[in-house]
């Protein structure tokens, strides 16, 4: 950004541009004073949420696969659970955001990339959640067999990449 303060490139954009970006500030002193989002506790514990409900999963896949449906039925219960909590914790985050570290949507491009990208992955943890909802009502009617659950396994992929997701913005958006 600094070559577009300088006076070869003033012109291109307006006579006043002030190339700044000071963190928390935005350009030109345009957008109020923000705090960013930091690691923790909130991500982190909704991190460990996550990383949790993938193993609740991989046991209830376990449990599919030895035909053992009341054991199916708890752990993708638990998993479905984890997820619905996630997006709590997630709520209280953005709520925390707003209120107290005056971080919105208009807050720069920092307040925009974060509530697009948490954002984003929460609508995907929220539809995960309800697919994973319509498999366990038909695992408690026992639709699935230890040999034929594609449904099941389709879903569990879709969850398990979201966690991976998950991780990757963990480190993106909190850390960096």
């Amino acid at each position: 950004m600094p070559w577009l303060g300088d006076l070869d490139h003033k012109s291109i954009l307006w006579p006043d541009f002030n190339a700044v970006w000071g963190q928390g500030t935005g350009p030109a002193g345009l957008i109020e004073e923000y705090k960013t989002m930091g690691p923790f506790w909130i991500p982190t514990i909704n991190t460990a949420l996550l990383l949790t409900s993938g193993v609740t999963l991989t046991i209830a896949h376990h449990a599919l696969r030895d035909n053992n449906r009341g054991k199916l039925v708890f752990w993708l219960a638990a998993t479905i659970l984890l997820g619905f909590v996630f997006l709590g914790f997630q709520a209280y985050e953005y709520i925390h955001a707003y209120r107290d570290l005056n971080l919105k949507l208009t807050s720069g491009i920092f307040g925009s990339t974060f509530f697009l990208l948490t954002g984003f992955h929460g609508f995907h943890v929220c539809v995960g959640a309800i697919m994973l909802a319509v498999i366990l009502g038909r695992c408690v009617k026992g639709h699935f067999k230890p040999n034929q659950h594609f449904g099941f396994e389709a879903a569990a992929w879709y969850w398990h990449f979201v966690d991976v997701v998950w991780l990757g913005l963990y480190v993106v958006v909190y850390w960096l």
